[in-house]
């Protein structure tokens, strides 16, 4: 499996996240969490701007008012695209060594959102993980926040949905990637193990195409994209020019280029000269279109 890969834009991420395509506006929106920043980038345009967060700031979703909802250090607020974050719900109070990662809108209209143990010292830099404390949420849109599973993550990522009703995650820490079904409770139930122990890297974000197929981007060293099926039939590989690339998406007029953001989290500064391009965002075309993101309701 092949596609050219260019990098549209030449950030410098230090942990570039939560890709998303804003299909109303024509724009690609992530974050960088480490630098606090919120990106926008239209590419057509060729238009790209940043905007400065109060926090950590860890996932981003589409909202139906034209709003988008945030996910920062433990809370989720509400962002109308410039300077006001108003709050809506607060995630693990209790836990104040736990901090919030992934989020993702699903397509019941909530934003699904996953925790794990900090691992962002106050000057931002690196610090080690030693328990498996991340869980996952359900945020709705009146604030209501509920945990989904008693399953303990080291870093939750990667939410995706299939089209038989069952959500596919990831625990980056176990380099395994998880399928479960929701019940009539809204738990998540009947956990199976789709792909682990795959040999490049460590699983990230995701995201999939119109035939079902998901595309998880390959972090810690993978510098790849993975495409396989919800089953878990590996379907083949993309290399990148960046060694950790993170969260990924389908954007463009048709949906038919493959956005990825990167990181350059915990590289040395040798690494780096040498490889300017860690961090950047980038694009290829894979012969197939994806599939919008969902909105808040």
């Amino acid at each position: 499996m092949s596609g050219r890969v260019s990098i549209p834009l030449k950030v410098r991420n230090i942990v570039g996240e939560s890709l998303i395509w804003d299909d109303r506006r024509g724009l690609l929106l992530w974050v960088d969490i480490v630098a606090r920043t919120i990106h926008c980038y239209a590419p057509e345009a060729e238009a790209y701007r940043s905007i400065r967060a109060p926090d950590l700031v860890t996932s981003i979703g589409l909202r139906e008012d034209g709003r988008y909802v945030v996910g920062l250090r433990k809370a989720i607020a509400i962002w109308d695209g410039e300077e006001t974050f108003a709050p809506l719900a607060e995630i693990e109070p209790d836990q104040p060594e736990n901090r919030l990662n992934e989020g993702v809108v699903g397509p019941d209209g909530a934003f699904w959102v996953g925790t794990m143990q900090n691992n962002i010292a106050a000057d931002g830099s690196p610090m080690d993980i030693t328990e498996a404390t991340g869980r996952l949420y359900r945020v709705t849109s009146d604030g209501g926040a509920a945990c989904i599973s008693d399953d303990r993550f080291g870093v939750t990522n990667t939410m995706v949905w299939t089209e038989d009703g069952r959500f596919i995650t990831a625990d980056t820490s176990a380099n395994a990637i998880y399928s479960y079904r929701m019940d009539h409770a809204g738990r998540l139930t009947d956990r199976r193990i789709v792909l682990a122990g795959f040999e490049r890297g460590l699983p990230d974000g995701s995201c999939s195409d119109v035939t079902g197929a998901i595309w998880n981007c390959r972090v810690v060293g993978g510098g790849c994209l993975l495409r396989f099926t919800p089953g878990g039939e590996l379907l083949g590989t993309v290399d990148l020019p960046t060694s950790w690339p993170t969260s990924c998406v389908f954007g463009g007029k048709d949906l038919d280029t493959l956005f990825v953001t990167s990181a350059r989290f915990t590289m040395s500064e040798a690494h780096l000269a040498a490889a300017p391009q860690e961090g950047a965002l980038m694009a290829l075309k894979t012969g197939l279109r994806g599939r919008a993101c969902h909105r808040m309701a």
